[in-house]
Formats: C-alpha cells, sequence, structure tokens
C-alpha cells in the first residue's frame, strides 16, 4: 500500500533534482522550511518528529537537500516529508508538504468495524506500523 499524503503524493519519487526545484520554489515565496519523519504515517498523525530545526533563515536550497539526506540516512525505513511555512499572516500556516522518503514495504492500514446501537456502524483506520506481523501475515 502506498501512502498518499500531502502534495505530489500520487506521483512517482520526486528525484533530488526535483526536490531542489520545490525548495528553490518554497524559498522564492519566503517559506520556512523543516524536515519531519515518521515511523507511523497514520492521516490523523499529523505532529511527525522534527530533524533539526526549522530553516527559517536559510536562502540556499541545497543546504536544505543536505538536510533532508542526513535524515535519509539517520532513519532510513521511516517516512521523511517537507513542511513549509508561511508566516506572513502573522501565525505559521503550512502551505506544502511532501514526502521525500519511504520505507522498502510499506505497512499500510486496515479498516476497523464496530458495531453500534441499532444498526449504526462506525469504521475507523488502524495501522499495521503498530503491530509486529509482517506483510501477508497481517489477517
Amino acid at each position: 500500500m502506498r501512502i498518499t499524503q500531502g502534495t505530489f503524493s500520487f506521483l512517482p519519487e520526486l528525484t533530488d533534482e526535483q526536490i531542489l526545484k520545490q525548495l528553490e520554489y518554497c524559498l522564492e515565496h519566503g517559506w520556512a522550511v523543516g524536515v519531519e519523519y515518521t515511523d507511523d504515517p497514520h492521516p490523523r498523525n499529523t505532529y511527525w518528529e522534527m530533524f533539526g530545526m526549522p530553516m527559517f533563515d536559510l536562502q540556499d536550497p541545497a543546504g536544505i537537500l543536505l538536510e533532508i539526506k542526513n535524515c535519509r540516512s539517520t532513519f532510513p525505513n521511516h517516512y521523511i516529508r517537507v513542511t513549509a511555512f508561511d508566516s506572513t499572516h502573522g501565525t505559521e500556516s503550512v502551505v506544502l508538504t511532501f514526502i521525500v522518503n519511504r520505507p522498502k514495504d510499506e505497512p499500510g492500514f486496515r479498516l476497523v468495524r464496530a458495531e453500534g446501537p441499532g444498526r449504526t456502524m462506525r469504521y475507523g483506520l488502524e495501522s499495521y506500523a503498530v503491530q509486529s506481523r509482517p506483510e501477508g501475515a497481517r489477517y
């Protein structure tokens, strides 16, 4: 299962050159860029771990790409994303996110159904990342 979160998630993996172009776009608009990582990309898990500090004053996209590469080497089996913040409205608003690294085997999710009173059904998602069973042995 391929996680589809953020911009470009339905496209093939971005190359480092394409990532560099996106970083240039962010810096041209004056956005601060941060690098985040997680091993549990549940859609409600919006707060990923920060890798270093957000780069508010950095104007060279190559420096941000170096930080991405450092995060990839530190956490090769995690999801890594770039997040761009716009502070022109007085608050830090996320304006762009995209995934720049995925684990080799993406764990995916399963649909959990619970019956309620009467004929009501409630549905939720459970991440396979929280289970220790390998792919193919999850059901």
